[in-house]
């Protein structure tokens, strides 16, 4: 007996281990302060915990479409027309467990053995991973020496007759960088000359900085637009990630294959989150705006925090709630005889040491960096970055 050959394509996280071993130490009552956080901290809104409570209390608590209730994907079209100025109809939504359900669906209806992904690098963890399982090849392009992001010549050189899709994640997830709409545009003129499709990560949309603007590389013609899945959901923005709400925007024919996909795999996503999810996208509120505020106050405690530092660097995240560390320079520098060599090396001492976990970017395509998550409360940043200082400054 054989496991299939995909199974052995996906690799392993190298950050399953340090998170292991950070959550046996809080289980023995050490503190760990943990910049791992991929959700926000708030707790999900009132309103849309009543929303819930009320479907729970009317009954719906069944199978709905597969797609989603027709209600949830009204809610969804209304919200790319408000948001995004794209026009969807309900027949253009498929409802998922969460953006990465979307995000695996998209691959799953696109990438065929021998077709290639290009994805710009630093990049989330699980892009190249699901190409694989679909048994296409990931194609990664380094955008360190372009401000983190993928222009138009790296993106016509990474192009070859097998290029099935290219994905682009605005706010971006590790770095935290947006695209301006004139840098969307540049790669729209180069991908409307082809038939590749764009899948366009936007679940960090609300979570934006300083009063930068969110495009959607879908706005820029009616080519583009039939060429881009938009994927999003309700986690992020909405303090939802444990209801598991994503959804995707595209062509008709790519969601009828997604719709078709979906019914033999999950079904529905979990009924009584869609009515809930309801609410958070027609209900007008000011949590999300205070979420951000705050969000915003921790971002600069880190980035003063690493501009303080000799030799640390970061690029200035203006979305999402991360900052991505340089950690170069601590490359060869060592604590007790133990030597840093790469990042995962100095996240495992930082955790032995500093009692801080923090995500190394190996598996990011950025092996120079860590990843700190501000999702946490200030009084526990205050005090991981104060660990943190007395860890550099006791390597030799």
């Amino acid at each position: 007996m054989a496991l299939a050959k995909r199974t052995s394509k996906i690799s392993k996280s190298l950050t399953l281990a340090i998170t292991s071993k950070a959550n046996k130490m809080k289980e023995e009552g050490i503190d760990v302060v943990g910049f791992g956080a991929g959700e926000p901290d708030f707790n999900t809104p009132a309103f849309i915990i009543d929303a819930a409570k009320e479907a729970l209390d009317k009954g719906y608590t069944k199978y709905t479409a597969n797609s989603g209730t027709p209600v949830l994907k009204k809610a969804i079209c209304d919200k790319f027309f408000r948001d995004n100025e794209l026009t969807y109809a309900p027949n253009q939504i498929v409802v998922s467990n969460g953006a990465k359900h979307s995000l695996y669906n998209a691959m799953l209806a696109i990438v065929e053995q021998g077709d290639e992904v290009i994805i710009p690098a630093p990049f989330w963890l699980t892009y190249p991973e699901l190409v694989k399982m679909c048994d296409g090849t990931p194609v990664i392009v380094d955008t360190k020496d372009d401000g983190f992001k993928l222009t138009p010549d790296k993106l016509e050189q990474a192009i070859t007759d097998k290029t099935k899709a290219v994905i682009i994640n605005s706010p971006s997830n590790p770095t935290g960088v947006v695209y301006t709409k004139e840098e969307l545009w540049a790669l729209a003129e180069v991908l409307e000359k082809t038939e590749i499709y764009i899948i366009s990560d936007e679940i960090y949309e609300k979570i934006i900085y300083n009063g930068i603007k969110h495009y959607s590389i879908a706005q820029y013609s009616p080519k583009i637009y039939k060429q881009t899945i938009v994927i999003n959901g309700a986690s992020k923005t909405y303090s939802m990630t444990g209801w598991r709400i994503g959804y995707l925007a595209a062509d008709i024919d790519i969601v009828r294959a997604i719709d078709n996909m979906q019914s033999h795999c999950t079904s529905n996503a979990n009924s009584i989150a869609q009515y809930a999810t309801v609410a958070a996208l027609n209900t007008k509120s000011n949590f999300l705006d205070e979420m951000v505020k705050t969000f915003d106050g921790r971002r600069k405690m880190i980035i003063d925090f690493v501009n303080s530092c000799e030799g640390l660097s970061c690029p200035n995240p203006q979305g999402a709630f991360y900052v991505m560390i340089n950690i170069s320079n601590i490359f060869g520098k060592s604590i007790d005889g133990k030597v840093i060599d790469s990042s995962l090396k100095a996240a495992e001492l930082m955790l032995e040491y500093a009692r801080i976990a923090v995500v190394p970017c190996e598996s990011f395509g950025a092996p120079e960096y860590v990843r700190l998550s501000y999702a946490i409360s200030n009084q526990d940043i205050e005090k991981g970055l104060k660990r943190l200082k007395e860890f550099l400054n006791n390597l030799k």
